[in-house]
């Protein structure tokens, strides 16, 4: 009888005074669904990756994006977080410390010497969207720092050790040497979805030797800049004096133009003006010949005239002279001869003239 009142007193208080069920219950099915609303939901932080596991159908499902993903209860999903941030990996030091820290890395270059680097860094991460990749091969949380020291020692003393001495101090194929260096890292190394971003080298140390050696070129090299530098400022010097000689002598050479252009000009107006005179003086004394030849033109003409006339007035004379006797003919040029002497001696080759004969002609003796 007992027994019966305290079961009806405990069914009483979980109905509550009214019949109806108790704040208990209810407070106790808010807290199973808080529970399990919590384990069903995962949080995706910014530089991390997530890899949902479907254990039903077998899918997964990688997650880069941060915030609040689905995880159904009861073995249905299982979530694994991937860190992606940004990592550092070291090589320093005289023996391996950690997965992240190895030792430093020592190099046999292309001819037989060898140097080391004292602290050689490489930045890495794991890809996000080849989270599931990095969890297949690598395993949970850090695992993946485990393939950076063999494939970073082997690779970087390969791509370095094609280099020799001389060239791995030059700042140029020094630099392709970490450019292939990293090709081939991000190779290999992103198959298992990590990805090297950068590596950092420092200078290459050597043996004292070769590093007096090292120094003695690089102040060689100093010296041979200086001496550009010498030769540029005397090139310099020499374009500006060769400037300042050539602006002089253009100088020179435009005030002579200046003044042959002056000379040439006064010697074509006064060859102008000499033309001009020429020209006149040729006028007027064409003018002049030609009035002075038509005036002894005409006066020819008038003397032809008068020749003429005088001609045929003595042809007439002739005419009518030759028409007359021996005796008129003979008196006429007595006349004409009227006070000339005349003496003639006799002449003849024969030494012995046979005749000699004197004749008074005209009363000329």
């Amino acid at each position: 009888m007992k027994e019966s009142t305290e079961r009806a007193s405990i069914l009483d208080l979980l109905r509550g005074a009214r019949g109806e069920p108790s704040r208990l219950w209810l407070a106790a099915g808010a807290l199973v669904m808080l529970v399990l609303a919590t384990r069903s939901c995962a949080t995706v932080d910014a530089g991390q990756a997530a890899v949902r596991i479907n254990n039903v159908t077998g899918g997964i499902e990688v997650i880069t994006q941060p915030g609040l993903i689905m995880r159904l209860p009861f073995g249905i999903h299982d979530v694994y977080l991937l860190d992606a941030t940004p990592q550092t990996f070291h090589l320093r030091g005289q023996a391996n410390k950690s997965p992240l820290e190895g030792r430093e890395l020592d190099v046999r270059a292309a001819d037989g010497s060898s140097f080391v680097f004292n602290d050689t860094t490489l930045l890495f991460r794991a890809i996000p969207h080849l989270a599931d990749e990095t969890l297949r091969d690598s395993g949970l949380g850090h695992a993946y720092y485990e393939w950076m020291l063999p494939y970073a020692r082997a690779i970087l003393r390969d791509e370095f050790g094609r280099e020799s001495t001389i060239s791995v101090s030059n700042p140029t194929s020094f630099a392709q040497a970490e450019d292939r260096a990293k090709k081939r890292l991000n190779k290999l190394l992103g198959e298992h979805g990590i990805e090297v971003t950068s590596i950092v080298t420092p200078r290459p140390r050597f043996s004292k030797e070769y590093e007096d050696l090292i120094e003695s070129r690089n102040q060689t090299e100093n010296q041979l800049a200086v001496i550009d530098s010498e030769l540029s400022r005397a090139k310099t010097e020499r374009d500006r004096k060769l400037a300042e000689v050539e602006r002089d002598q253009n100088k020179i050479v435009q005030t002579k133009r200046a003044e042959l252009e002056n000379t040439l000009a006064t010697a074509v107006t006064t060859q102008t003006q000499t033309h001009r005179e020429v020209d006149t003086y040729k006028i007027e004394k064409v003018a002049a010949g030609q009035a002075s030849r038509s005036g002894n033109k005409s006066k020819a003409d008038e003397l032809k005239g008068q020749l003429d006339a005088l001609y045929a007035s003595r042809r007439a004379e002739i005419d009518a002279f030759r028409n007359q006797p021996v005796e008129r003919v003979m008196q006429r040029l007595g006349e004409r001869l009227k006070g000339v002497t005349i003496e003639i001696q006799p002449f003849r080759n024969d030494g012995s003239p046979t005749r000699v004969q004197l004749e008074n002609v005209g009363g000329v003796r």
